[in-house]
């Protein structure tokens, strides 16, 4: 959802930097890389050592690498295949990196073991609304639905994160991680049944030109 209404507006925003990297010579495998080695050290080094607010910081610094990747690979034209997998492949990292940051800290330090439980069920949950859609995709099937897509996991982990280090009660963390975590649940269950249906559709579509 954030995905797809504010893809206008970052473009227009990160265009000049991403036309200033390719003239001095940056690929987007190298923005890739290094805003993916951005996040994970704010997500591991920070949040354990119970620095959320800069570490959200940090973390917020990156993130948008992985805008400003696909504006040069798109002015450059030559995203292709392998500038898809890596980005794909480095993005399950870096939201990997971000909850597990969170549950250490909650486990350890920040002693409250139900944050950080709810961490790792969002983090679990968030691998497998990625790889249902990775998947479907692979097998010829389209699996582009779901009211948590990565771009509102990230968002919300990262604002109230943030804000928790600033002195937000811990239970608004809480609240929305176990919100978050539903919403993914429902997420996976709504491209679990968009692919059952066209499966279905294909089969149908299969008989019919047997029979006919």
């Amino acid at each position: 959802m954030l995905n797809r209404h504010a893809r206008g507006f970052s473009t227009a925003l990160f265009s000049p930097l991403a036309r200033w990297l390719l003239r001095i010579g940056v690929s987007p495998d190298a923005v890739t890389i290094v805003g993916t080695l951005g996040v994970v050290v704010g997500a591991l080094v920070f949040y354990p050592l119970g620095q959320l607010w800069w570490g959200t910081i940090f973390i917020t610094a990156f993130i948008f690498s992985d805008v400003i990747d696909g504006i040069m690979a798109r002015m450059q034209k030559s995203g292709g295949r392998w500038g898809n997998f890596l980005d794909s492949t480095l993005d399950r990292v870096a939201d990997g990196a971000l909850f597990a940051g969170v549950a250490v800290w909650f486990f350890t330090g920040g002693d409250d073991a139900a944050i950080a439980i709810a961490a790792v069920v969002c983090l679990v949950l968030g691998m497998v609304v990625s790889y249902a859609r990775a998947k479907a995709e692979a097998l010829g099937f389209q699996a582009n639905v779901g009211i948590a897509e990565r771009a509102e996991r990230l968002v919300s982990v990262l604002v109230v994160t943030g804000l928790t280090g600033l002195g937000l009660p811990t239970v608004v963390l809480f609240a929305t991680l176990c919100l978050l975590a539903a919403a993914s649940l429902v997420t996976v269950i709504q491209r679990i049944i968009t692919v059952r249906r066209q499966s279905l559709d294909e089969t149908e579509g299969t008989e019919t030109g047997q029979a006919a």
